[in-house]
């Protein structure tokens, strides 16, 4: 599968990974799930060297050991095409967060609310990697 379709989900919440993965793998996506962001880092530098691609990043934005937003950056050095959604059940504002985070607004990133329904989700990584 070319890398239009696959994405990099990392969660550290298992069951939450589990779902957004298989719910975007039943809309046609082809989805490398990680619960640590260490190895996620890890697993994509390898995959760089494969010459393997991802189109986006759906990033957890709240986890241990890494943030979402620091484990894009270490993303971000390896490979500056790829786009990120980040994923967040706290109640943070759009607003507030791009201020905390200036990058944020130049890299135009998504943020996403959970929970979230997989077909929902689907169609905001679709328009995501289109832009």
């Amino acid at each position: 599968m070319n890398n239009e379709r696959r994405i990099l989900l990392v969660d550290d919440e298992p069951d939450i990974a589990f779902a957004l993965s298989i719910g975007l793998e039943d809309n046609g996506f082809e989805v490398d799930t990680f619960n640590d962001p260490l190895l996620a880092l890890q697993s994509f530098k390898e995959k760089h060297n494969k010459k393997e691609s991802y189109a986006i990043a759906l990033i957890d934005f709240r986890m241990p050991k890494m943030n979402g937003f620091e484990l894009y950056n270490e993303i971000r050095k390896i490979d500056n095409r790829v786009k990120l959604c980040l994923i967040t059940a706290f109640d943070i504002q759009k607003e507030a967060l791009k201020a905390a985070i200036p990058e944020l607004n130049a890299e135009k990133a998504v943020i996403i609310k959970k929970p979230i329904k997989t077909v929902d989700l689907a169609k905001i990584v679709a328009q995501k990697i289109e832009e």
